[in-house]
């Protein structure tokens, strides 16, 4: 199993903490990760999206790619999406049989790709209801894992008990919930 993945959206809506849990979660599990993080001068409300590869075998590059050699095509078996720029920055690369998956409040003009799975996660809504928007990345992250599941709910708890500062640990049934919330609303669009 290896699954090329890219997380996608504004600053601020914890992309780059999602792919840096998805990658801890893959080494807690003893698969090999890459994480490569790109963001614009502007963190805060700036582009940013990370490219997470979890794989079961060696990594011969970090760089997404079709052969796994130097000709880098940048075409992600996933693309997660979480604002209009990077779904339609992003939409076009997905590898034919990918997968897809936006969030609908950041997206005015849908998905149009039929060779894809496209799928909806309304977790700007699901966080609001939680009463917390710092959990809309990881009602985002189990969504994700519910239609590719990579790694474990266990790996990714104890990914966060690795990336969150200890005094921050009293959070963790909180993400844990919010993961499962997730994986709970998510749904294929047809």
């Amino acid at each position: 199993m290896k699954k090329e993945i890219i997380i996608s959206g504004f600053g601020g809506q914890g992309v780059l903490s999602m792919g840096k849990i998805l990658a801890y979660s893959g080494l807690m599990e003893d698969k090999e990760v890459t994480w490569m993080p790109a963001y614009g001068p502007e963190q805060r409300g700036g582009t940013a999206n990370v490219t997470v590869i979890v794989s079961d075998e060696r990594i011969s590059s970090p760089i997404l790619s079709k052969y796994d050699i130097a000709v880098v095509l940048n075409q992600p078996d996933i693309a997660v999406v979480l604002n209009q720029p990077s779904l339609e920055k992003f939409e076009p690369k997905i590898k034919p049989g990918g997968i897809l998956i936006y969030d609908g409040f950041g997206i005015i003009n849908k998905p149009t790709r039929k060779d894809i799975t496209i799928y909806e996660i309304n977790a700007m809504d699901k966080a609001a209801e939680m009463k917390n928007g710092k959990v809309f990345n990881m009602i985002v992250l189990g969504g994700l894992l519910k239609v590719a599941p990579v790694v474990s709910d266990k790996g990714v708890e104890k990914a966060l008990f690795k990336t969150l500062p200890e005094r921050h640990h009293s959070l963790i049934p909180l993400n844990m919930e919010a993961l499962k919330e997730g994986a709970k609303i998510i749904e294929e669009v047809k």
